[in-house]
């Protein structure tokens, strides 16, 4: 069971179970939310077998296709009330709820906005220690490149949830991904690993890379 520290105790986001335990200061305890896999990709990739997310307290996440928030609203439980969470959703219904669980998870910023176009919202970021990438598009790849190039710092990273039948589904999913990986290397990222959703989503792969801005191309 994956699960991620309540910053909001006593609140739930979409129906979570909630666990409390003892351990807090002074014998008061301490409310935990589960992180469902089957209604997040990153919590899919972290009990797929990702040894790294690198969303850790106090880091800045720029968070592309966060939807209503489900998946953002456990990040910034992670990423405490020292980091911040940049929330980008195209779908003004999805935006709607995501900014409604940003009321009272203040560390997150819903942005309803096309994450193709960067400078839309580049007045509303600072520099990210990660891009997290759910956007399920066939250009997924130009899109984070993009918003790295605006936000993400020399060494940040990258997480991309790779749908194969978004980009192409007349070929193999493993082909699909090979080339996602090939395109990200090309944009200055080193790749450091990948792992498959199953069970929680068929055909899809989440690749974490690090971003090396000042990389000489081949």
């Amino acid at each position: 069971m994956l699960v991620t520290k309540n910053l909001v105790p006593g609140e739930s986001v979409y129906g979570e179970k909630r666990i409390s335990v003892e351990g807090g200061v002074e014998g008061t305890k301490v409310e935990y939310r589960v992180w469902n896999p089957f209604r997040s990709k990153l919590a899919a990739g972290v009990l797929g077998g990702l040894d790294d997310i690198f969303v850790k307290p106090g880091a800045k996440v720029l968070y592309l296709g966060a939807a209503s928030g489900t998946s953002v609203s456990h990040v910034a439980d992670i990423v405490g009330p020292e980091g911040i969470v940049y929330a980008v959703e195209f779908s003004p219904r999805s935006g709607r709820d995501l900014i409604n669980m940003a009321k009272k998870r203040t560390n997150v910023i819903p942005i309803v906005e096309d994450a193709r176009l960067p400078n839309r919202y580049r007045m509303l970021l600072s520099i990210v220690d990660v891009v997290f990438a759910d956007v399920a598009q066939p250009d997924q790849a130009r899109i984070v490149m993009h918003n790295a190039a605006q936000f993400l710092k020399d060494g940040g990273h990258v997480l991309i949830s790779i749908k194969a039948s978004c980009i192409d589904s007349t070929i193999p999913p493993e082909t699909v991904f090979a080339s996602e990986v090939a395109k990200l290397r090309e944009g200055n990222f080193k790749p450091l690993e990948q792992v498959t959703l199953e069970p929680y989503e068929r055909d899809h792969a989440m690749v974490s890379a690090v971003y090396q801005r000042h990389a000489k191309k081949n």
